[in-house]
């Protein structure tokens, strides 16, 4: 279970766990929206949610707090990506740009990506607040799960190196 913040390379490690790790990779975006940036219902979102963590493995990345605990029971591992908030805002906004008009893998088809000033703006705005929250449901795991807090790229790459001698 990957948890962070916007722009912290959820996405991203998840793709490359779910590579090397032979794991399915669930997107929270792919759950949390429908065609045409139409959000869908917690209910929904709820469901989808334990239907994908019903399964034996998988990698989970994403928000939607509200499952966190399901998900944590559910994990043998969480890592927290708790990059500093400039680099998340430079990455959101280098992603936007980059994959401007197209969809990206973790987004439904019909979610173009669009530079979305509110979201950059939303990024900023929750620094403290997201960190604290995230801090607060890492701190509180069940013990059962092996923790990660990786608060640089340098410790997401030692990290992935240490868990992935060989690639």
């Amino acid at each position: 279970m990957i948890i962070g913040q916007a722009g912290s390379g959820k996405s991203t490690l998840a793709r490359y766990i779910g590579r090397h790790g032979n794991l399915p990779v669930v997107h929270i975006d792919l759950i949390h929206w429908k065609t045409g940036w139409i959000e869908r219902t917690q209910a929904e979102k709820t469901l989808l949610v334990l239907d994908a963590i019903a399964q034996d493995r998988w990698v989970f990345e994403g928000g939607n707090s509200t499952t966190y605990p399901q998900r944590m029971a559910r994990a043998d591992t969480l890592i927290w990506l708790d990059l500093p908030a400039l680099l998340r805002l430079r990455r959101a906004v280098w992603r936007s740009v980059k994959h401007y008009g197209s969809n990206r893998p973790d987004l439904p088809k019909g979610c173009p990506e669009r530079l979305d000033a509110s979201f950059y703006r939303w990024i900023w705005r929750t620094r403290h607040s997201g960190r604290a929250s995230l801090k607060n449901w890492f701190e509180t795991a069940p013990p059962h799960l092996q923790k990660y807090h990786l608060q640089s790229k340098h410790d997401v790459m030692r990290w992935v190196h240490n868990t992935f001698p060989d690639t």
